[in-house]
């Protein structure tokens, strides 16, 4: 497995990066942890002829990716502890931009992308690049906002195909940790779902966890999605949280990023594993 680690000054994602090589300590995996820097050609004082702002704009960024190099460095020595190996990168462009293009030139599996890990404007601080990454990736992204030992883990299950390589995508890297996985499948009242296709949702899902060794939990509730897994996350301490990127829906459009999973990251400070097959 190659994941891929957007790495910048801020402590969060550098816990990003401790908690990926965490979740995949027990597969055979190698991590890319990269800071993307700005390109100096393409700042706003470039077009201005104040050479002495420029050189000093130029000076900053440069002494702020040595920082963010070294600090990148001593990160992927956590990795490296736990047998992961990881290699530190420094990059130019627009961050966005480069994540999205280095995760598919490089053939990554996983995108991981730190984030603040709570404030009154939780909503806002997601960031530009959070959501461009989210909204074009064409891989599974991972969100975290907190460094968490994955003992308890909650996949949201709509009984989709989309969901359903989730499972298999996330089952082989939790088999030696042994978590508590909660399987939960909320009968939409959006939806008209009806009870028999839940009933044969979740005993689906329950059975595809079994055949991957896992014995989950299971949850059937009915209601609004966002809120009954948003009330979920509060009742029980969740380290991670599994959400399929085409909503919780049997059908539609499944090239687009559906909106409940979106508010539900916007909402927890718990990691999410934002899940859509790679191509």
């Amino acid at each position: 497995m190659k994941v891929i680690v957007a790495v910048d000054r801020d402590l969060e994602s550098h816990l990003a990066l401790r908690y990926a090589c965490h979740l995949v300590e027990h597969v055979e995996a190698e991590v890319d942890a990269i800071h993307v820097k700005k390109d100096v050609g393409n700042i706003i004082l470039e077009d201005f002829d104040i050479p002495f702002l420029k050189t000093d704009h130029r000076q900053k960024i440069e002494a702020q990716a040595k920082v963010v190099q070294q600090a990148i460095s001593d990160a992927c020595e956590i990795c490296l502890e736990g047998k992961v190996p990881c290699e530190p990168r420094v990059l130019t462009g627009k961050p966005a931009e480069v994540i999205l293009r280095e995760a598919s030139v490089g053939d990554f599996d996983l995108i991981v992308l730190g984030c603040h890990h709570s404030s009154a404007l939780r909503e806002m601080l997601l960031g530009q690049v959070h959501t461009q990454v989210m909204n074009h990736a064409t891989r599974p992204v991972l969100i975290v906002r907190e460094l968490r030992k994955i003992q308890r883990v909650l996949v949201a299950y709509s009984g989709s195909s989309c969901d359903e390589s989730a499972l298999n995508f996330l089952a082989p890297m939790l088999l030696k940790k042994k978590p508590e996985i909660t399987l939960i499948h909320v009968r939409d009242t959006d939806d008209n779902e009806s009870q028999e296709f839940a009933d044969a949702c979740i005993l689906r899902g329950e059975s595809i966890l079994k055949q991957l060794e896992h014995q989950p939990r299971t949850k059937l509730v009915t209601g609004n999605v966002v809120e009954e897994v948003l009330r979920e996350l509060t009742l029980d301490n969740y380290d991670l949280v599994v959400l399929g990127a085409y909503g919780f829906s049997r059908s539609g459009p499944f090239n687009i990023l559906s909106e409940k999973p979106l508010q539900i990251i916007r909402r927890t400070t718990r990691p999410v594993l934002l899940y859509r097959p790679k191509v």
